[in-house]
């Protein structure tokens, strides 16, 4: 081999070095600074409900969130919530390599911290996927439940070569199951920025949650990030800076995904949170709530017309707030009262297409047919890209 091909050869090498590491380095700061916002946004929505006494927001954006009488769920709820809080922002300090090497101590703690975080939120998470109702079928449940084994295993695969001190195989089977951990925070982004494309849902029945793409997803969430770290690792491992070339370049393109996942991700749900969690105003449903329980539907219909006359700055009006109210009623069956409660957001926001497509899957639930398509027609008149009242009017054969 001449000089000058080896010299050439060493220049690709030292380029293919460069560009990947730069590209670990975008990967990782996207990866961190989005986890960062994530676990800032759940701490403050969650804590500063819980704070106030609103724990109804909870099922605005999380389903289930919050059952009144049910300890062990709401309990599970907490935990899970809690540990995937720590999840984000211990993760995110245990794979600072400057933070490894200048502060060992902290380290192994935050690291110890992090392994109870992934115990509590897999188990909490299996709680809820199994005896607690919550959207998805049998597929994505099985699905939840292998990616819960599957944290639990590398958990115990990193705790095994960090006590047999072999540190290179401890960094790998931490870095797997951090993205392992993470598979939730990825399944959002992917999920949210497929919505913005496609501009509605894609794959999958909005109603009922269901469908082929997101059981893809229950399970893509884990595998791909794995299956990217195992092709970074080959490039790691093998000659070539064309292998190496081809990986930087790949995980340039998720980085870019991952921004733009991020974005719509914020957009619809993490930007609404935060102002839900330092919004003061005291919550109209949990009101109306008490006054049914000790008083029936009819004295919290007249209480809302009072109160939003005589303290419309006090009270939060907002449509989301009778909206989980009245499904709220649902789950418990109450269909009177639910039916009720969506009515009000009907008068409150007429012209919104959500408060219909609700009313309608009350009067459904009811059994009553003709007012759930007529309210499903207002929804999708109002909205037609409602994929949901598509689907279930077309059940209904009414379209």
């Amino acid at each position: 081999m001449s000089t000058a091909v080896m010299t050439n050869r060493l220049e690709l090498d030292s380029i293919a070095d460069g560009a990947l590491k730069a590209a670990t380095r975008c990967w990782f700061g996207v990866t961190v600074l989005g986890q960062l916002l994530f676990g800032f946004t759940v701490a403050s929505f969650y804590g500063m409900t819980a704070v106030r006494g609103d724990l109804h927001r909870w099922s605005r954006f999380l389903t289930h969130g919050y059952l009144p009488g049910d300890a062990m769920g709401n309990l599970a709820v907490i935990m899970h919530v809690g540990s995937a809080v720590v999840l984000m922002l211990a993760g995110a300090a245990q794979l600072v390599p400057q933070v490894r090497s200048r502060y060992p101590i902290f380290h192994r703690w935050n690291g110890r911290l992090y392994m109870l975080a992934v115990v509590g939120v897999s188990t909490a998470g299996l709680f809820l996927t199994w005896l607690r109702k919550t959207v998805g079928d049998l597929q994505q449940h099985i699905g939840s439940t292998l990616g819960a084994v599957l944290i639990l295993l590398c958990a115990a695969m990193a705790l095994r070569y960090a006590l047999a001190r072999n540190f290179r195989m401890h960094r790998r089977w931490a870095l797997r199951l951090f993205l392992a951990a993470s598979g939730s925070w990825f399944l959002r982004l992917a999920f949210f920025l497929t919505l913005a494309v496609f501009r509605g849902p894609v794959g999958f029945d909005p109603a009922t949650f269901t469908g082929w793409f997101l059981t893809f997803m229950t399970y893509a969430q884990y595998a791909v990030p794995l299956g990217v770290l195992e092709l970074y690792f080959l490039a790691q491992d093998r000659a070539g800076w064309l292998r190496r070339m081809a990986m930087a370049g790949m995980l340039f393109v998720l980085s870019l995904a991952m921004v733009a996942g991020l974005f719509s991700v914020s957009m619809a749900i993490w930007v609404p949170q935060l102002r839900a969690a330092y919004d003061s105003r005291k919550s109209i449903a949990a009101t109306l709530s008490a006054t049914v329980a000790s008083s029936g539907i009819d004295a919290a219909m007249r209480q809302y017309h009072e109160l939003k006359v005589a303290q419309p700055v006090t009270y939060n009006f907002d449509e989301s707030e009778l909206n989980n109210l009245g499904y709220q009623f649902l789950r418990a069956k109450k269909f009177n009262e639910a039916i009720q409660i969506l009515q009000l957001n009907v008068e409150a926001y007429p012209k919104s297409s959500n408060v219909y497509d609700s009313l309608g899957e009350a009067y459904l639930d009811d059994g009553n047919v003709p007012l759930a398509i007529v309210n499903y027609r207002k929804s999708l008149e109002l909205n037609p890209k409602n994929r949901g009242a598509v689907v279930t009017l077309q059940k209904l054969k009414a379209m």
